[in-house]
């Protein structure tokens, strides 16, 4: 499909059916800005949701006859769009090559949009600016190489956190069996593991389960087949002996890895597993080229702990006039806003996980809560 405005064409495409020209345009504009190295922002990831979600779609921006710009987004039949895998990305944006602007309200006739919700838009989107209702820390780690040995860089990186670390991990040596970590694990077995603990742990703690959706299995499985260039499907598992204590499961490109889906076994839990994944993820990554780790959005006390400096992340919704919009807006804005008030909030944040808790209790026990 093609809308052609004042200043450039737009053409529609299915994501899991963009040609290889586009695709190679598209990672050109990834490598060009830092902005966009993000795995959540490539071809791969948008063509991965393409092949489990009907209303995926990309819109290509051309100036001069030539690919500039890349917005992948899902649609309903209400023209209501959100950015592509929106509760399941942690970056979104209209990849574009330098010195590219574009008209929303172009942009969203042509995508068949009224309204555009967004909640990790990279803060580089100045055409968004006037949509976005508020910003939000995105904690990251900087890593430059990761050499020398696991402890001695531990040490060096994490002073306040190695000493209690490095006594756990002995602990749990002795305990259960010597820690070793793999970095990019290949054995499928392991991955339905990891989505089974973490299913486990959502229910446990009243969070919606992710992998009680089949479409999100299907999807991880594809994911943790993909290994290309700019997005690699990467399971790191840390074993004490020949068992699994922790997993996590995430993307990463040639310069960022991002932190997806982690859980560890909840038998071990007072080893500290969860953090020990995380930190031999970053010393791993690091050796493995990448120069920064994502944590995404979200207040966590690890991510306090492990985060050298934060990014910028936005929410909101791009509208044009529709009544379609103005309805949404009005029943999507209350909510997050009060989301956002809950988790900014410690007073407010710790209640509510701790009632989440006791309703995921009563759920995993048979009971039916109050």
């Amino acid at each position: 499909m093609r809308s052609r405005g004042k200043q450039r064409d737009i053409t529609i495409h299915r994501p899991e059916e963009l040609s290889t020209p586009l695709c190679r345009v598209w990672h050109e504009a990834m490598d060009e800005s830092p902005d966009y190295a993000n795995p959540f922002l490539s071809p791969e990831f948008a063509a991965g949701i393409g092949m489990h979600r009907g209303g995926a779609h990309v819109a290509v921006l051309h100036q001069g006859g030539e690919p500039v710009g890349f917005l992948p987004y899902e649609r309903n039949s209400f023209g209501v769009g959100r950015a592509i895998g929106l509760g399941l990305s942690d970056c979104q944006a209209l990849v574009h090559r330098p010195g590219v602007i574009w008209d929303m309200q172009e942009l969203l006739r042509a995508c068949g949009l009224s309204v555009f919700e967004f909640d990790h838009l990279v803060d580089e989107q100045k055409p968004f600016g006037r949509f976005v209702t508020g910003t939000f820390a995105s904690p990251v780690v900087d890593l430059t190489g990761g050499g020398g040995g696991y402890a001695d860089w531990l040490r060096s990186t994490y002073p306040g956190v190695a000493k209690t670390t490095l006594k756990k991990e002995r602990r749990l040596g002795r305990d259960v069996g010597e820690v070793r970590f793999v970095f990019d694990e290949r054995d499928p077995r392991m991955l339905h593991r990891l989505m089974e603990w973490k299913s486990a742990q959502y229910r446990r703690t009243g969070r919606m389960d992710r992998f009680s959706r089949p479409w999100i299995v299907d999807l991880v499985d594809h994911f943790f087949q993909v290994r290309e260039e700019h997005f690699t499907g990467v399971l790191s598992v840390l074993y004490a002996g020949d068992r699994p204590v922790a997993a996590h499961f995430g993307p990463r490109s040639r310069t960022v890895f991002a932190a997806w889906f982690t859980t560890y076994d909840p038998e071990l839990r007072y080893y500290s597993p969860g953090l020990m994944m995380h930190l031999h993820m970053a010393h791993a990554a690091g050796g493995h080229g990448v120069r920064l780790m994502d944590f995404g959005r979200g207040d966590k006390e690890y991510k306090d702990w492990l985060k050298t400096r934060e990014l910028r992340v936005g929410e909101g919704f791009a509208t044009r006039p529709h009544p379609v919009a103005a309805a949404h807006r009005l029943w999507r804005r209350p909510v997050r806003g009060l989301r956002n008030t809950v988790l900014a909030h410690p007073g407010l944040r710790e209640p509510a996980d701790r009632l989440l808790k006791t309703v995921g209790t009563l759920r995993t026990s048979g009971l039916r809560a109050p």
